[in-house]
């Protein structure tokens, strides 16, 4: 199923911001249901032709789960880019997360 996991586990509240043209940071809350071990992994894939990358450096929260991703060396195409956000927890299945961006509107 495409929802599969536990309601309100998904993160909320994803945003990225463009700074100097070549340097993007993502930035993402714990779903309000989340267990507290839930970790977070960011992907991304900047065209339909790209291979999808996992986020290289996280930014992390007090607990050490990751809720952010610093992006370095962006190109900025006319395409919409595909991020997606999945979880995982040893207490349930977590949602995941995606969104298509207009990267050159950011």
């Amino acid at each position: 199923p495409v929802f599969a996991g536990m309601n309100g586990s998904a993160v909320e509240n994803f945003t990225c911001v463009i700074y100097n043209i070549f340097l993007m940071n993502c930035t993402w809350q714990a779903g309000r249901e989340a267990p507290a071990d839930t970790q977070y992994f960011l992907y991304w894939q900047k065209s339909r032709e790209d291979n999808q990358m996992e986020c290289e450096l996280y930014i992390k929260d007090e607990n050490c789960r990751n809720m952010g991703c610093i992006f370095q060396n962006v190109s900025i195409g006319t395409e919409e880019a595909y991020f997606l956000v999945n979880g995982s927890s040893k207490d349930s299945l977590i949602q995941f997360y995606d969104e298509y961006i207009d990267l050159y509107k950011i």
